[in-house]
Formats: C-alpha cells, sequence, structure tokens
C-alpha cells in the first residue's frame, strides 16, 4: 500500500510540474487568454522538489479525522505587457522607413540640415506618442478649462518640435541653405493633422503643397549641379506622400480617441515623452530586505482508509488540469488572422492600403464621419490689432464697415489672418506682410522691404503706392494686384494659384491695363533636345 501511495505522489507530483510549465508559457506570452478559460488566469504554486526522505503519516488515532487541504503557496501576478495597437506598430514603419530615410539624407548633407531633420525626427516621435495616449484614453473635453489644460499640455512637445524647426529657418537667413530650410519649415506645419477632427489627410496634401513652393527651386537649382540635394528633398518630400495614405487607412476622419478609456492626464503619465511605458517606481531607500517567503507545506497523506472515505470535492488543481485536458479546445476562442491578411508580412497590402475582405457582409460598418460646422454656427473670435514687439497682428475681421489704418516703420511685420470684406491700409514702409486664410480682402500698402506674401485666400486685392520687391502667392483663388511706376519691376511668384490678374499703368494718360498670369501650362517631351518643353497655353478669345 506504501509503494501504492507514493507512485500516486510522483505522478500527481509529475502533472504539477507540467502544469507549471505551461502556466508560465502563457504567462510570459503577449496573448490575451481567453474569456471562456478562467482558470488559466490563476496563478499557481510550484510543487516542492521530491526527495528521498520518508513521508510522514499522521498516527492511526487520527484516521477519523478528514485530510489537510493542500493550500498552495501563492506567486507573484505576472504584469503582462500590452500589445501595441495597429495603428501605432505601422506608424513606427512610417517612422523607420519614411522619416528616416530623410534624417538619413540630411545627415550626408551636414551642417543646419541635419540639426533641422533630428527636430523634425523628434516632432514625429512625440507624435507617436500622442497617438499611443490616444488609444488608451478618452478624448478631453475642451470646453472644461481642466480638460483643455490637458489637451494643450499632450500637444506642447509637438508645438515645441514646430518652433525648434522655424527657429533654425528665422535664426540663418543668410545662410546658402536657407531655401532647404525654408521648405522644411514650411512643411512641418503637417505634424498638426492629429488636432484635424475632418479629413486631416487633406491638411497633409496641403502641407506638402507649402513645401513645394520652395522646395521645387531646391531640385531646379540642383538638378544637375548636386544630385545629393535632389535625394534629400525628394525623401521629403516622400514623407508627406506616405503619411497620407497612413492617415486615408487608420485616420480617416480624424483621432477617434478610446471612449472607455481612462483620462488623458492619467495616461499620460503612464507613458514617457519618448513614447515607452515609464519605469516603475523605485524601492524605497534604506530598511532591511524584505524576509524570505515561508516554505511549502508539507504533504501529509492520511491512511489508505481516509482516502477512501474523503469525497473529490472540487479545486483549483482540478480546474486545471480539466482545461489542460481539453488538449486543442483551450485555444479555441483565439481569432484566427491568415497570413495573406497580415500588412507587416505583406508589403503589397501596405502599398495597396488595404486588405481584402472574403466576405463583404461580415465587415463592420464604421459610424460616419463628424461633419463640420457650418460657419454660421462657429463659435466667432473677437477681432484684434496689437503690436507684439515688432510685430503686428491683425485677426478676425469681418465685413469691417471703415478702412483699418497703421502707421508702420521699417523694423515692423504684419500678420493679417482670418479676416474677410475688409479694407487694411498701411502707412509708412514696412518690412514685410504675411496673409493668411481671407477672403475679399482688399490691401493698400506705400512700400515694403522685402515680401507681400498670400496664403490660402480668395478674391484678393492689392494696390502698391510706391515700390514692392516681391510678391509670393499660394494657393490663391482670385486676385487683383495694381502696381504703380515705382513698382512696375515687381517679381511675382505664383503657386497652385488661379484667377489672377495685374495692372499696370501705361501710356500717357497712366491708365491702367489688366494683364492676366498665366496658370495653365502644357508639357511635351522634346526627343531632339531630350527634355521637357513646357509652354504657357494661350486661350483666344
Amino acid at each position: 500500500m506504501a509503494q501504492n501511495n507514493m507512485y500516486n505522489l510522483v505522478t500527481l507530483i509529475k502533472r504539477l510540474e507540467a502544469a507549471t510549465t505551461r502556466l508560465e508559457d502563457i504567462a510570459s506570452s503577449t496573448i490575451e487568454l481567453p474569456q471562456a478559460v478562467p482558470a488559466l488566469t490563476q496563478s499557481t504554486a510550484s510543487p516542492p522538489e521530491p526527495t528521498d526522505a520518508p513521508l510522514a503519516l499522521p498516527p492511526a488515532s487520527s484516521s477519523s479525522s478528514p485530510p489537510a487541504a493542500l493550500t498552495p503557496a501563492p506567486t507573484p501576478a505576472v504584469a503582462l505587457q500590452d500589445p501595441l495597437p495597429e495603428s501605432v506598430e505601422e506608424f513606427d514603419n512610417f517612422i523607420s522607413q519614411s522619416v528616416e530615410k530623410y534624417v538619413d539624407a540630411s545627415n550626408k548633407l551636414g551642417g543646419l540640415i541635419a540639426e533641422q531633420a533630428s527636430k523634425v525626427f523628434n516632432g514625429f516621435k512625440q507624435q507617436r506618442r500622442f497617438l499611443l495616449i490616444s488609444t488608451k484614453a478618452k478624448k478631453p473635453d475642451i470646453s472644461v478649462a481642466a480638460d483643455m489644460s490637458v489637451y494643450q499640455e499632450l500637444l506642447k512637445p509637438i508645438n515645441e518640435a514646430l518652433m525648434a524647426v522655424g527657429s533654425i529657418k528665422e535664426s540663418n537667413r543668410g545662410s546658402p541653405v536657407f531655401t532647404q530650410l525654408c521648405a522644411v519649415a514650411e512643411g512641418i506645419m503637417v505634424l498638426a493633422w492629429v488636432t484635424v477632427d475632418n479629413k486631416p489627410f487633406k491638411h497633409v496634401e496641403e502641407s506638402l503643397g507649402s513645401a513645394q513652393f520652395f522646395g521645387n527651386r531646391v531640385l531646379s537649382e540642383n538638378k544637375e549641379k548636386d544630385p545629393q540635394q535632389v535625394e534629400w528633398i525628394k525623401s521629403f518630400y516622400q514623407i508627406f506622400r506616405d503619411l497620407t495614405e497612413y492617415v486615408k487607412q487608420y485616420f480617416p476622419n480624424g483621432i477617434p480617441w478610446n471612449p472607455r478609456g481612462e483620462s488623458a492626464g492619467q495616461v499620460a503619465k503612464t507613458i514617457s515623452t519618448s513614447g515607452a511605458a515609464a519605469p516603475p517606481p523605485p524601492p524605497p531607500a534604506g530598511g532591511a530586505p524584505p524576509p524570505p517567503p515561508p516554505p511549502p507545506p508539507s504533504f501529509v497523506l492520511p491512511p489508505a482508509d481516509a482516502q477512501a472515505d474523503a469525497a473529490p470535492g472540487p479545486s483549483a488543481f482540478g480546474a486545471v488540469f480539466d482545461e489542460i485536458n481539453r488538449g486543442g479546445d483551450v485555444t479555441k476562442g483565439l481569432r484566427k488572422v491568415d497570413k495573406s491578411q497580415m500588412t507587416h508580412k505583406n508589403p503589397s497590402l501596405r502599398a495597396g492600403s488595404t486588405v481584402s475582405d472574403p466576405d463583404p457582409s461580415t465587415r463592420g460598418k464604421s459610424a460616419p464621419g463628424k461633419k463640420p460646422k457650418p460657419e454660421s454656427m462657429r463659435v466667432k473670435k473677437p477681432p484684434k490689432k496689437e503690436l507684439d514687439g515688432n510685430k503686428w497682428t491683425i485677426e478676425n475681421y469681418e465685413k469691417h464697415s471703415e478702412p483699418i489704418e497703421l502707421e508702420v516703420s521699417m523694423s515692423q511685420s504684419v500678420l493679417i489672418s482670418k479676416c474677410s470684406h475688409t479694407t487694411i491700409i498701411l502707412k509708412g514702409k514696412a518690412n514685410a506682410v504675411t496673409i493668411e486664410n481671407t477672403q475679399r480682402l482688399s490691401l493698400v500698402i506705400d512700400s515694403l522691404v522685402s515680401t507681400v506674401d498670400i496664403v490660402k485666400s480668395s478674391n484678393f486685392a492689392l494696390q502698391v503706392l510706391g515700390q514692392l520687391p516681391t510678391v509670393l502667392l499660394d494657393q490663391l483663388d482670385g486676385a487683383q494686384i495694381y502696381l504703380s511706376k515705382e513698382s512696375i519691376s515687381t517679381r511675382i511668384f505664383s503657386s497652385k494659384s488661379s484667377s489672377i490678374n495685374v495692372n499696370v499703368l501705361k501710356g500717357d494718360d497712366d491708365d491702367y491695363v489688366e494683364i492676366p498670369l498665366p496658370y495653365q501650362i502644357c508639357s511635351q517631351f522634346d526627343d531632339k533636345k531630350g527634355e521637357m518643353v513646357n509652354e504657357i497655353v494661350e486661350h483666344a478669345g
């Protein structure tokens, strides 16, 4: 009988060792355990090592008492690291394939270009952290002051990267690579797509257009002189194209956040600025180390007649053995994904941005995108006209009844933003004027030191009374420019603009003559010259 008991004990120990090994394998795996198998999520103590010492048997007088319960020693729970969401994992691929390629090309050129590229890389790393937080946190309610401050704190690292890139451009205006710095500084606003709720990929495309204004100069000036410069600007353009495809696939209607997640402030504390999970707090300094764990309990076998009388009640070990004995059915609750549908294993799927669905009827219906509010329902900010240092700011004027007049000097610049149906008169000679997001704005200036830069505006009118060296037009729909005799040699650069007319004084009567700027070009490859020939299309009325 003693030999039979010893055989049963050895068999039990072997089964416990097998069960413990399997539990450790499951605990170290990153695959989430199915809910249908709760017993596998319980921690189980490792059995004691078998020894040659004889097992202690209770005296005969204790045969009537029930057997002692086998209490396993508690083991610390194994912390499972959450797998990265697919959108964040794909963003890592975008950084490693597109952004790092641009950084490598910048490092070959070195100097200010490499320094600026490091700031761009940091901006995308901070954006990766923002995306990771959005998958775990609820969207902050910006109408609440506390949530608004949290939201601004989340965007602060990205904004700092934007400012760093622009600062390098502004502090190196006399540099021979100033055009390259301008191209990157104009395009870095692409990082703001995370704040756009409706079709953010359009913001990425518009940022590419802004970068091309200076980037195409780099291409034309270095096409045959410096191949490294050409490769560099092409790698910078590729960032926008790859990011457009990424945003279209994962965030077509903006960042959805996690409606069931924690507050953004709490989640941000658990994720460091590098995008990794924050390390656990260090142990308290000083003090004696914790005592060792108690020894495992000894197995005490009752007499044979007590074993026969005891009923095999349910226990945690029994539940574990039952699940293990199910064999392959243990993993039946896990979702199987075919390799043909894994984008990280199929580059062709990433290029196409879509994964084939064998059964369209099973495809989940996504919620409709949030439509933008009509202009009449948007919160209108108060008009603003102020001088901050050497910079005048005029914004949010709408249908102003009287012209807005400013006295300016050569050291001052002027920014005009979000104004409509308004007339602005600048008296004196300013340094530069920048205009953005305006409708039916009329501007009258005496003279300027450098340029008038108009971006994303429509039905714009400009009258120059004195001298003006340069006019820059980007994404303009309709404009009338009136030049004086002193500004007849003004240079006008236009990009992605249409319906632009320039009025110059001609004749003895000083009458204005309207001259339209071309915006339709015909391109044809000349086999004899071996190059593309571009001709302006003329329409005869």
